[in-house]
């Protein structure tokens, strides 16, 4: 892996994501010509030897450089504000998914089909077959390229359930019932952890969930 994949975001597992990740990089362009522009002027002030008094007071100049960032503003705002509309909206939802943060450890419910439920503890056993302080002893198995919904609650304290690569991070607050869109579009383990400082033991409550096809979902909801 190069040093470069470290510095940057996971691979986005999710359409939201992937419009996450497209608008960081747009912004950082923008961000990127301006910080260009502005040092190029600053050069241009300190090693100019004919200072035009003009500049000192121009209205036409201040008019301008009031709009543009206005107008920047107004081109970023769009995309973001799609990306907030598609997070919150629920599509025809395949599945519903009901998500409570305990201390440390969430329990997840299935209540679509039938009522399956069960709890997720991190896995103790340090080796090399898991990965260190991610994997879980029940993963959240989920079907791919299908709209999902999750229920996000709380039974203590403020939890936050994260997954990084599909672009999901929403509270999970005592006594108030949180909803947000899940649609994988690849088949895999995803793993999150909680983001929010819930304890002590905060950072012992990881999250995994395993993508599969819809044939072995429902294999797999067989078994209960």
């Amino acid at each position: 892996m190069l040093y470069w994949d470290l510095m940057n975001f996971q691979d986005h597992n999710s359409y939201i994501k992937l419009m996450m990740t497209e608008l960081h990089d747009l912004i950082f362009m923008v961000l990127m010509m301006i910080m260009l522009f502005i040092l190029y002027l600053i050069m241009w002030f300190f090693l100019n030897k004919f200072i035009n008094k003009n500049i000192l007071h121009n209205q036409l100049i201040e008019t301008i450089w009031t709009m543009i960032p206005m107008l920047i503003l107004m081109f970023m705002v769009v995309p973001s504000l799609k990306i907030l509309y598609m997070s919150e909206e629920m599509i025809n939802p395949f599945l519903t998914l009901k998500i409570l943060g305990h201390q440390w450890y969430w329990s997840y419910e299935y209540s679509e089909f039938k009522k399956i439920e069960f709890d997720s503890f991190m896995m103790m056993d340090f080796n090399n077959k898991y990965f260190r302080l991610l994997e879980v002893d029940n993963r959240l198995i989920v079907p791919f390229k299908l709209n999902i919904r999750n229920l996000i609650s709380s039974v203590d304290v403020i939890h936050s359930w994260c997954i990084p690569s599909l672009g999901v991070k929403l509270d999970a607050i005592p006594g108030r019932l949180n909803q947000c869109y899940m649609n994988l579009n690849r088949l895999g383990v995803y793993f999150g952890q909680c983001s929010e400082i819930c304890g002590l033991n905060h950072s012992f409550m990881p999250i995994s969930i395993e993508s599969v096809n819809l044939n072995t979902f429902i294999n797999w909801l067989k078994l209960f």
